[in-house]
């Protein structure tokens, strides 16, 4: 896989740039519909892109720390770690007439792969 070329994100509707030697997971193993799984052949890191549901009760920057802290629960983190919440200029985003306001947390898991102890 290339790096400096646009990655296509589920079935195309937005992209990314993947970082030199990046593994699509899901010619591996199966993925849920809702994400796109990377990962890197040399290291124990993965990149995970997961498309999640509404919830009314949290907004703004809040709604990124809770999803990130509900995936992190949902998959036994033993740590969750939120890095940085930014807002994205909504006139960068192809979804820009369905959105009122888009943000990007940068964080860490440390969750146990497949069949492995925490």
């Amino acid at each position: 896989m290339e790096p400096t070329r646009d990655y296509p994100l589920f079935g195309g509707a937005f992209s990314t740039i993947l970082p030199p030697g990046a593994i699509d997971v899901s010619d591996l193993r199966p993925v849920p519909d809702n994400q796109e799984v990377f990962c890197h052949p040399m290291t124990d890191q993965s990149l995970i892109v997961e498309l999640l549901e509404l919830q009314a009760h949290v907004r703004g920057e809040a709604a990124a720390r809770y999803h990130f802290e509900d995936v992190g629960g949902v998959q036994g983190a033993r740590v969750v770690q939120v890095e940085s919440v930014q807002p994205l200029s909504l006139e960068n985003l192809a979804l820009r007439g369905c959105c009122q306001e888009a943000w990007i947390l940068s964080g860490k898991q440390q969750v146990a792969k497949e069949n492995q102890q925490p």
